[in-house]
């Protein structure tokens, strides 16, 4: 196993209504069969960057209202999504372990579109609608972040390799759910 130094990843984060679009912007959406290559990471490495590789992933939902009976309705969508021109890799010290640790920020951050989802479908709305959906992927965003950097801490960023395996088992079984 070659040298391995900090990785960490860029979370992007989307706030979308109607129709996700960032203009320009390639994007992945999240599939149990998509598992990273080093060729998904097509970002410019940032000069004095010490991190091995970033994986910029991110969250987007839209919504719509309708009225079935006098009731309000709610459709709505959440993603999850890779961004492979704001990934990046250092070939010299990534590795398979590496890549590894870089999939599961992307699988954690489908976890936590499932929450978002989760708590949409459970949630009563006002017609004050817009703000209370944005309230709740905020809050998502925020633990999703928290989860994160517990992640990167608990592996020390890959390097601690039986915590790196206890993470891909749980995070591999919370998928299957």
């Amino acid at each position: 196993m070659g040298p391995l130094r900090n990785t960490y990843y860029l979370f992007l984060l989307l706030i979308t209504f109607g129709i996700v679009a960032v203009h320009g912007q390639e994007e992945v959406e999240w599939s149990p069969d998509f598992r990273f290559t080093w060729n998904d990471f097509k970002g410019k490495v940032p000069a004095g960057s010490g991190a091995a590789a970033t994986t910029a992933s991110g969250i987007s939902y839209d919504f719509s209202t309708y009225y079935e009976h006098g009731e309000m309705k709610v459709d709505f969508n959440v993603y999850a999504y890779f961004y492979p021109t704001k990934s990046w890799y250092k070939p010299d010290i990534s590795n398979d372990v590496t890549l590894l640790h870089e999939q599961l920020h992307f699988d954690i951050t489908e976890l936590y579109a499932r929450k978002l989802r989760e708590k949409l479908d459970n949630a009563t709305f006002t017609d004050n609608i817009k703000e209370e959906v944005r309230k709740m992927y905020k809050a998502t965003i925020r633990q999703l972040n928290d989860f994160q950097n517990k992640y990167d801490s608990e592996t020390n960023y890959s390097r601690n390799l039986p915590v790196q395996e206890r993470w891909v088992k749980e995070i591999g079984e919370a998928l299957k759910k």
